[in-house]
């Protein structure tokens, strides 16, 4: 394979931002929202639908992942594919992951159409995104490394001269630290940490 053609970051957004779209007397807040977990969605899906109780709607899409990602979506109640699909399109039009999108809708009144729906969450989901900022990450993998203090020199210097990112470190009755191996790393990263430490993932 191309070195080139090996994936080692994805593209997200960097904070909570909302958008808004008006049509015909009907509100749509949308509400553009970071997150890691599909356990982490839920809490966010549960705590806006208590919040806006009184919307006649609160649709959704998520996409979570930076490599098997996970997606879905959600008209509540909507016809088929007018609020859900739509709002997932502004989500892989920005070459998003980790990213929830809800849309809460007030009824104005007057029906919109299945085209007009369909153009509103779109515009709501895509104010939303316009009003956050992307970045772009490192996809990581996580390591626990243990060693002995023998080998502590030689662990430290590498992951100094590697620039890789490290928590838990623990130099206790024996030594340990879980690391964070950027993808284009990983193979040099495994290769060194086998000759001198032990490695979980």
């Amino acid at each position: 394979m191309d070195m080139a053609e090996i994936k080692d970051t994805y593209r997200t957004i960097e904070v909570l931002s909302e958008g808004i779209y008006k049509e015909k007397g009907s509100r749509f807040i949308a509400f553009a929202i970071p997150v890691k977990t599909v356990d982490e969605i839920k809490s966010h899906l549960e705590a806006y639908r208590k919040k806006y109780y009184d919307a006649r709607h609160v649709c959704y899409a998520y996409r979570v992942g930076a490599e098997n990602e996970e997606y879905r979506y959600n008209d509540d109640g909507e016809p088929s594919g007018t609020a859900g699909k739509p709002i997932y399109g502004q989500i892989l039009s920005k070459e998003l992951t980790d990213v929830l999108i809800v849309v809460v809708r007030y009824f104005g009144g007057v029906k919109l159409g299945t085209g007009g729906l369909a153009v509103a969450y779109k515009e709501a989901a895509a104010d939303a995104l316009n009003n956050n900022v992307v970045v772009e990450k490192n996809i990581q993998a996580v390591y626990r490394v243990a060693f002995s203090y023998e080998n502590m020199n030689a662990v430290l210097q590498f992951i100094k001269a590697e620039n890789i990112e490290v928590t838990d470190r623990n130099f206790d009755a024996s030594c340990s630290m879980t690391c964070f191996v950027p993808k284009a790393k990983n193979a040099l990263f495994l290769a060194k940490m086998k000759e001198i430490a032990k490695i979980e993932q």
